[in-house]
């Protein structure tokens, strides 16, 4: 294990800002807004911030403000990747091991964790809230950790990295969440590892396919709203899911030598998939350049869609796991299934229903993401106790 501080170079900041100063825009159709995808307003105004007024090392002080670690994990076929990682434990010294996927991967690496990671671990004086050891990784691949160089490396891999991760860390027992691929993935950590290490999980994006006895004619309407969500998406905004999960090397290209390339193809995302979350340009520009600033390029962050594909494991198709599960629903997310597919994700001994936020829950809601938590594995909590010795309650 060691100590990790972001120390992005001069010369790869001045090469940046070269890249952006020769930046050719594409014209645009009056009045298009949103419809053709990004406003050339917002990419243009972006583009200016980060080329002359956007301070990226201020935002890696922000950043370098959590405890983050480098490790070597050895994956079955794959051989030893050095992993980065966040690791911050309670402030009562001891509290739940919680691995997070929801501030891990996906669009924003490890970005989420600067408001959702100091939630968890807070004592609260005078109240019953169990508090937790919280380590959320950099999957291979993303942000800080160096990606596979094989072929097939899947959802069952990404797993591996993250439960061995847990017992260097020392945490024999431990529970997970995870939004975005980190559903995907505790979900396979729950099936393969649930019982003996992992003990229950929580998503906020809780996906499967249909069952083979779904019964439409029993759906609520808030399952009909669900599914429509879902339906929208996949006719209006899932071209880049095709892209990334058929030819990846094609668009790593792009996305590899052009900022704002790689700046276009994420704002559509952040914007498109939140629930009109209010976002800063230095917001946008530090989650982009914890993309660009990667350590093995923005390429390597999108061939987990084409690996997933060849698995099938890209809509949650691991089997279901006995292990507690607890699902968040916001209502801006990209979809929800019906509540009588839930038995074959796992079982669900936990639903919390919020009337704000989209995909990025962490990061809109990090309050609500954490009371639910908290709840779920506080004292009366339905997965109270899972961690014998470790419920958020010690000293």
């Amino acid at each position: 294990m060691s100590s990790f501080h972001i120390s992005i170079s001069a010369t790869a900041l001045s090469a940046l800002k070269s890249r952006l100063e020769l930046t050719t825009f594409p014209d645009e159709l009056d009045d298009a807004g949103w419809g053709y995808g990004v406003p050339l307003a917002d990419i243009k105004r972006l583009v200016a911030r980060w080329r002359d007024g956007f301070d990226w090392r201020k935002a890696e002080q922000q950043l370098n403000a959590l405890p983050q670690f480098t490790r070597d994990i050895e994956v079955d076929g794959f051989g030893v990747l050095n992993i980065h990682y966040v690791h911050k434990k309670s402030e009562k010294g001891q509290g739940l091991p919680l691995l997070s996927d929801c501030i891990s991967i996906g669009p924003g690496g490890f970005f989420e964790a600067q408001k959702i990671i100091p939630l968890l671990t807070k004592v609260h004086e005078g109240s019953e809230l169990p508090t937790f050891d919280v380590v959320a990784l950099s999957l291979p691949g993303y942000g800080f950790s160096e990606g596979p160089k094989k072929k097939g490396f899947s959802i069952m891999q990404y797993a591996e990295v993250a439960h061995k991760l847990m017992l260097a860390l020392g945490y024999n027992e431990y529970v997970t969440q995870g939004g975005d691929w980190g559903s995907t993935i505790t979900r396979q950590i729950a099936y393969t590892y649930g019982g003996k290490y992992s003990k229950a999980w929580h998503t906020n994006f809780l996906l499967t396919s249909p069952p083979p006895d779904d019964e439409s004619s029993k759906y609520s309407p808030v399952d009909k709203e669900g599914l429509e969500r879902f339906k929208n998406f996949d006719q209006f905004g899932s071209g880049y899911f095709i892209q990334q999960s058929t030819k990846p090397q094609t668009l790593g290209y792009s996305l590899a030598d052009s900022p704002v390339g790689l700046l276009a193809w994420i704002y559509e995302k952040l914007v498109g998939w939140t629930d009109s979350y209010p976002w800063t340009d230095d917001e946008v520009l530090t989650w982009v350049s914890i993309y660009w600033f990667s350590r093995s390029g923005p390429a390597a962050s999108i061939r987990i869609y084409y690996e997933a594909m060849r698995t099938r494991q890209e809509v949650g198709d691991t089997p279901p796991s006995s292990i507690p599960l607890g699902t968040s629903n916001f209502p801006k997310e990209l979809g929800r299934i019906p509540k009588s597919w839930y038995p074959h994700v796992g079982n669900v001994v936990f639903e919390a229903e919020h009337n704000v936020g989209g995909h990025f829950a962490a990061l809109e809601q990090p309050e609500q993401l954490v009371a639910d938590l908290q709840q779920m594995f506080g004292k009366g909590g339905s997965a109270y106790g899972v961690v014998p010795g470790r419920d958020g309650y010690g000293t």
